[in-house]
């Protein structure tokens, strides 16, 4: 049986904001590191990459560990936070997003730098023949041709940030009402022999990381806008 009177709102809608905010940040910087590397021929340029790529195979405890190291009061971005602005990233719903952002930027990486290899440099240097500067190149040429592909990658992002669980419960803990995103509710419900609840919470995550999945193959298999028949 489901029991959906037993969802907490307040969970279901951290797990949004949470993910939501880590596929905005996942965005902006994957976009950026995938443009980079996308034309980089510069010696080292694979090991990056490897480290960029890297939250993608980690075991997710390794990685909530990792930043633990470095947004701890005692870490160096995290003392440097405390000691300046008196801020504090752990057992906070800010931590979760840094969290679930290490987790999905790499599914926005990877895209990103694959659809902006597809691009061709020679309408790129078109551009810049006819004197557009790099930024204009950007946004006019490179952008508009790589976005099928980076949007493919966000949705995938974004319900990779819906179903953190490990790097998050290490780095924000499980505060209900304050932490507890859906994917430690489903933990909780377990750990007390609630398999209604349980259920329940399992199909929601389910079914959006399915419509996830399916909107990140459309746009994937989407044919061109000039070519696309009515």
């Amino acid at each position: 049986m489901l029991d959906w009177t037993g969802i907490d709102l307040t969970a279901l809608w951290l797990t949004l904001k949470v993910a939501a905010w880590a596929t905005l940040i996942a965005l902006v910087l994957g976009v950026a590191c995938g443009h980079a590397l996308a034309r980089a021929r510069w010696p080292g340029r694979r090991w990056l990459a490897a480290a960029l790529t890297l939250p993608m195979v980690l075991p997710p405890t390794v990685l909530g560990y990792y930043l633990i190291v470095l947004l701890g009061r005692n870490g160096p971005l995290g003392g440097w936070l405390l000691s300046h602005w008196g801020i504090t990233l752990m057992f906070t719903w800010q931590g979760a997003v840094v969290a679930a952002t290490a987790v999905a930027f790499p599914f926005v990486f990877i895209s990103a730098r694959a659809a902006f290899e597809g691009v061709d440099a020679r309408l790129e240097q078109a551009a810049r023949v006819l004197g557009a500067g790099e930024f204009k190149v950007f946004v006019q040429v490179s952008l508009p041709l790589a976005v099928r592909g980076i949007a493919a990658g966000t949705t995938l992002a974004f319900a990779r940030g819906m179903g953190e669980f490990g790097a998050t419960l290490m780095i924000a803990g499980n505060i209900p009402g304050k932490t507890q995103t859906l994917s430690l509710a489903v933990h909780d419900a377990v750990q007390s022999g609630n398999d209604a609840l349980a259920n329940a919470l399992v199909v929601l995550i389910s079914v959006v990381c399915m419509l996830a999945l399916v909107a990140s193959s459309h746009l994937l298999n989407a044919k061109p806008l000039s070519t696309a028949t009515p």
